[in-house]
């Protein structure tokens, strides 16, 4: 059976070799590529925040459903899956103060490990995990439309003291000039949350995790997904190897796929960044075409599948809170969330990285700390000259 997936947005991909290239000075992976707000380069982000978040509204929409129809042993083991974090316990009381009771502030993170069995199903052991996806989103109070805020994994920012995320009884000291994407690595989803509080001065009410990983139960457990591509993937360096066309993937190919960076296009990030957007909606169509959600066999595959794939606050650590929140989002639309990229400007030292920019970035927090209106002024980002 052959059928078309959603294809990736059309895109102007950057350089290879400018600052929005694949390799930075240090020889880590470069940035996106920082996109402005308006215009064309504001496409990818703002698809990417919307695709990100709607992922996490449909796992939680079948995990609402799961928890309507299943009996006491399904729903104790579909809870039993979840991982939660007490963030007061893991950041203390240095925390910032609500300012809007009504406004919800939710961090929503895409983690990616390759250690262990994750990195036999493709490009060997890689020690860590990283966070590539960030965004940080806004919910005023009314529940009417929502602002994501997404933060370039390449901003150069001051880690604040943290636990080490494999040894809490260690504390790890500040650390200045670190790249973003960094911090989850050394001290975990709580320390990312620390680090956005004091970046903003924004209390986070809650964070929900998506490990990338976990997505391969969900594809085996739909039999399968379908993408189209319109070029070859050539499977240089652990890439997966496809000719131009149309493929039926398994949960290992499909996660060989968001993976593959170098081999296709222009071996950019921002490359890669496209596949996994094609991919999420091709398995997010896959739900649709079968009826998953009408199934009830599949449906707690699939809800066994999500929920190992999850990672909350201790405050949404079930289904039932979990369930709960969702309702309470049911009108916020995806589709018309506005979608902003922190404004950034290249870094002086190292141009393979961005900075924070002022007074820009502290006008933007300042609107959504208080649930007013973002200025326009407050949206522009010297990076990309918007």
């Amino acid at each position: 059976m052959k059928t078309n997936a959603a294809s990736a947005d059309s895109t102007s991909a950057p350089s290879p070799d400018g600052p929005n290239g694949p390799g930075g000075a240090d020889g880590s992976d470069g940035p996106d590529g920082p996109s402005g707000s308006d215009g064309g380069a504001a496409r990818p982000r703002r698809a990417r925040g919307r695709r990100v978040l709607r992922t996490v509204l449909v796992v939680v929409a079948v995990l609402i459903l799961a928890a309507a129809g299943a009996g006491w042993w399904a729903y104790s083991h579909l809870n039993g899956n979840l991982d939660s974090v007490d963030l007061d316990k893991a950041i203390g009381d240095n925390r910032p103060a609500k300012v809007v009771a009504g406004a919800q502030n939710i961090l929503v993170l895409g983690s990616d490990s390759r250690a262990g069995a994750n990195g036999e199903l493709d490009h060997g052991d890689v020690s860590g995990a990283r966070s590539d996806t960030a965004m940080l989103v806004h919910i005023p109070e009314g529940r009417a439309k929502a602002t994501a805020v997404s933060i370039p994994r390449d901003t150069l920012i001051t880690r604040p003291e943290c636990k080490d995320k494999d040894d809490e009884s260690k504390t790890l000291g500040s650390a200045k000039r670190v790249m973003f994407n960094s911090v989850y690595s050394v001290g975990g989803p709580a320390c990312v949350v620390k680090t956005v509080e004091q970046m903003s001065g924004i209390r986070v009410d809650h964070f929900v995790e998506v490990d990338f990983a976990g997505f391969k139960g969900l594809v085996d457990a739909l039999g399968g997904v379908t993408v189209t591509l319109d070029k070859p993937m050539s499977g240089s360096k652990g890439g997966l190897k496809l000719d131009a066309g149309t493929h039926r993937l398994n949960g290992t190919d499909s996660l060989k796929f968001v993976r593959t960076r170098y081999g296709y296009g222009d071996g950019s990030d921002l490359g890669r960044i496209g596949l996994q957007q094609q991919f999420m909606m091709a398995m997010l169509a896959e739900i649709k075409k079968q009826d998953a959600l009408g199934n009830p066999a599949r449906l707690y595959k699939l809800a066994d599948a999500g929920t190992k794939s999850l990672t909350t606050d201790s405050g949404l650590g079930s289904l039932t809170a979990l369930a709960d929140f969702a309702q309470s989002m049911k009108g916020v639309d995806p589709d018309t969330m506005e979608t902003i990229m922190l404004p950034v400007d290249y870094d002086k030292i190292d141009r393979n990285r961005v900075i924070v920019a002022e007074p820009q970035a502290g006008r933007l927090w300042e609107a959504l700390r208080n649930d007013q209106k973002i200025p326009a002024d407050a949206k522009k980002s010297p990076a990309t000259g918007g």
